[in-house]
């Protein structure tokens, strides 16, 4: 018997969380997951926009890694902090200190390869690029909402780390793609 991926339990404007408690859609949680889940769809543009790309190879297998990353951080943040004890044990903590410190690393090695940044850069330039971009952008909300969540008592501190450091890793990607592709970055001319 094949599952249906509609099941209707949604139609009322509430959903489940890990546990069995239901909430409406706009609870904080659910919107912290759900940006969560809009920021790994964005990743899965930009990973589409750079198939065939040799030059960005590094770049995708790292990406990826992330995607896995999110659904890990997703599953953690749709747990209320008194039913995360159920969850498996790969994902009961979310993401630990060593996942921020990964984006850090890789943030070094491709700043160390991009001309210094002199004034503030318009998103854009190539198709991976532009994706990145439009990512980090995602990842900026979902920092916000997981902010929001720990606001009202029900977030977790490291993922806000993560989130904030995953946007400065995206902004560098899209630069690193955009010199890989040879695509040039439109800087920000302030009104005079």
């Amino acid at each position: 018997m094949t599952m249906k991926i509609y099941t209707k339990t949604g139609d009322q404007g509430e959903t489940g969380l890990w546990g069995g408690a239901r909430v409406p859609k706009h609870h904080p949680r659910v919107e912290a997951y759900g940006a969560i889940d809009e920021l790994n769809c964005a990743l899965g543009f930009a990973l589409a926009s750079m198939a065939g790309e040799p030059s960005l190879a590094e770049l995708l297998e790292e990406l990826r890694r992330i995607q896995s990353d999110l659904f890990i951080l997703g599953t953690f943040l749709a747990s209320p902090p008194d039913k995360r004890s159920t969850l498996p044990a790969a994902l009961r903590s979310g993401l630990g200190e060593e996942k921020t410190a990964a984006l850090e690393r890789s943030i070094d090695r491709m700043t160390a390869e991009l001309k210094p940044l002199q004034r503030f850069i318009l998103p854009g330039g190539s198709i991976p690029g532009a994706a990145l971009h439009l990512a980090r952008g995602a990842a900026r909300r979902a920092e916000r909402e997981a902010c929001r969540l720990a606001q009202d008592g029900g977030g977790e501190a490291r993922a806000i780390v993560y989130l904030n450091r995953l946007s400065d890793y995206l902004f560098t990607a899209a630069r690193w793609a955009n010199a890989k592709g040879g695509a040039a970055e439109t800087e920000w001319e302030a009104p005079r």
